[in-house]
């Protein structure tokens, strides 16, 4: 098994609120964690940055070694955090509505856990086809789910970047869990909108499949977000399970 991320702040932001982790525990086994920020002033940073490093942390001191257990726990884990990060923002002012999507993997020998809250996203490649994992915590995912919109008005959206869930709300959150074999599939992609506002799932498969592996794969995905403008952060973590399980 291989990891790379890249994350660049984009063209246009003046900093980068996007955020990631690899942690093990005390088991050795890899939890990947992915956040995009989301508030005024620092805001944004310090919700992605806490949650990242409080849960794995948190993380590093557990001996949990298969998937039932650690999709037991990430449902806690980041419900607390949620907590955590939502008394953070009250108690200080210019963090006030701070928040953060969050992309958590716990990968085991045969196979991983997945914990998703927000609208950054996991993909999974199995025979070289790209498939999306998550589903979007936002407001034009639920419009297209209701029929009120297409998925092709959803792309251009005025109100594209409304997130229905969040790491630091007042109310509980609803935790996506699930967890997957490893089987056949090649690769898992965690990334950011950052990437796939700018960058088509079409030319993403490409750009992974037509490189040497995910230190190339991420560096291309982040180049190509930048060449189509860059308007976001653009943060991208892919874990290459060569074609087998994790040993």
């Amino acid at each position: 098994m291989k990891i790379s991320f890249q994350s660049s702040v984009g063209k246009i932001r003046a900093t980068n609120q996007d955020y990631v982790g690899i942690f093990k525990n005390k088991k050795e086994f890899t939890l990947a964690i992915l956040a995009d920020g989301m508030g005024g002033h620092q805001a944004g940073d310090v919700a992605s940055k806490t949650t990242v490093n409080e849960i794995g942390e948190k993380w590093e001191k557990t001996k949990i070694s298969n998937s039932e257990k650690a999709t037991k726990w990430l449902v806690k884990t980041v419900q607390e955090e949620n907590t955590a990060i939502y008394q953070a923002g009250q108690a200080t002012p210019e963090f006030a509505g701070m928040g953060t999507t969050i992309e958590a993997v716990a990968i085991f020998p045969q196979d991983f856990a997945v914990a998703h809250v927000g609208d950054s996203r996991i993909y999974t490649m199995i025979e070289q086809k790209l498939s999306q994992l998550t589903e979007d915590h936002s407001l034009v995912n639920e419009l297209v789910k209701t029929g009120e919109i297409s998925e092709e008005m959803a792309a251009n959206h005025p109100q594209k970047n409304i997130v229905t869930q969040c790491v630091g709300m007042p109310s509980p959150i609803d935790v996506d869990v699930s967890s997957h074999l490893i089987g056949a599939k090649e690769s898992l992609l965690l990334c950011s909108d950052g990437l796939t506002n700018m960058v088509s799932e079409e030319e993403i498969t490409q750009l992974i499949l037509s490189s040497s592996g995910p230190e190339e794969a991420t560096e291309k995905m982040v180049d190509a977000a930048n060449k189509y403008g860059g308007v976001d952060n653009i943060t991208v973590l892919l874990i290459d399970f060569g074609g087998e399980a994790n040993a």
